[in-house]
Formats: structure tokens, C-alpha cells, sequence
């Protein structure tokens, strides 16, 4: 199985990296002072971030290509932007221990670093050229 370490060093390899560490102290943080549905929801957008740096890693995007995994990828960020930005809001508003307002916070704070990745994402697909490899084909 290949890895690909350089997409650990690259600009989106390190954002993913960002939202994982901001979305698990989050879950740290609802964890000790909050009720179970902060908890889960701050576990479900973990889970599928650090689920999509593994798919990305070992490459596996390039196995299977019935998806266009950059737009699965886009579609990820900006829901779950505005999901956590939703979610964040609520987290803050209804706060009873300081540990639900740091949660919220670090939620809003990682809704802002999937706003970049999206950005950044949407910049680089396009959907009018052919992929490198079919380029080659139809020369």
C-alpha cells in the first residue's frame, strides 16, 4: 500500500491536521462539562475529518475513482462549516460549565479552518479539463 507523505506536509495535509487537533480538544472540552450532544456531534465531524486525511494518505483516492474525492471533500467542508458554526453558536449561548463555552469556541474555530479548506479546494477543481491521466490518452 502506498503512503503519501507529502500530502502530510502540504498546505491541506496540515489544515486537516488543524481541524483534527481543534475538533478533538473540542470533544476533550464537551466531554467534561456538556451534554452527550455536543459530545457526538464534535466526535462525528473528528471522525469523518481524520477518516478523509487517512484516505488521503495512503492514497486510496487514487484506487478508487467512482467518486470525485475532491468535491466529496468540499461538500464535507462546507457542511460541516456551517454545521459547527450552527452547532458552535448553540454551545456558546447555552453554556453551564466553562468547559461547553471552550468546546463552542474551539468548534467556531475549526468551522473557520473547514471554510479554508473548502476555499481552497473549490479553487483547485475544475470540471471542464480532463484528468492528467486521460490527458495523455487523448493526444
Amino acid at each position: 500500500m502506498d503512503v503519501d507523505t507529502a500530502f502530510l506536509k502540504s498546505r491541506r495535509g496540515i489544515v486537516k491536521f488543524s481541524e483534527m487537533g481543534t475538533m478533538f480538544v473540542a470533544f476533550v472540552c464537551f466531554v467534561v462539562g456538556s451534554p452527550p450532544r455536543f459530545t457526538a456531534a464534535s466526535a462525528l465531524e473528528f471522525l469523518i475529518t481524520s477518516l478523509l486525511l487517512l484516505f488521503y494518505f495512503l492514497k486510496l483516492n487514487k484506487r478508487m475513482t467512482f467518486f470525485f474525492w475532491p468535491l466529496v471533500d468540499v461538500f464535507n467542508s462546507v457542511f460541516g462549516a456551517v454545521y459547527l458554526t450552527v452547532f458552535s453558536l448553540m454551545a456558546m449561548t447555552s453554556y453551564t460549565v466553562s468547559g461547553t463555552l471552550a468546546g463552542g469556541i474551539l468548534c467556531l474555530g475549526s468551522a473557520g479552518l473547514l471554510c479554508v479548506d473548502s476555499f481552497t479546494l473549490s479553487r483547485n477543481i475544475t470540471f471542464n479539463r480532463p484528468r492528467s491521466g486521460t490527458e495523455e490518452t487523448l493526444q
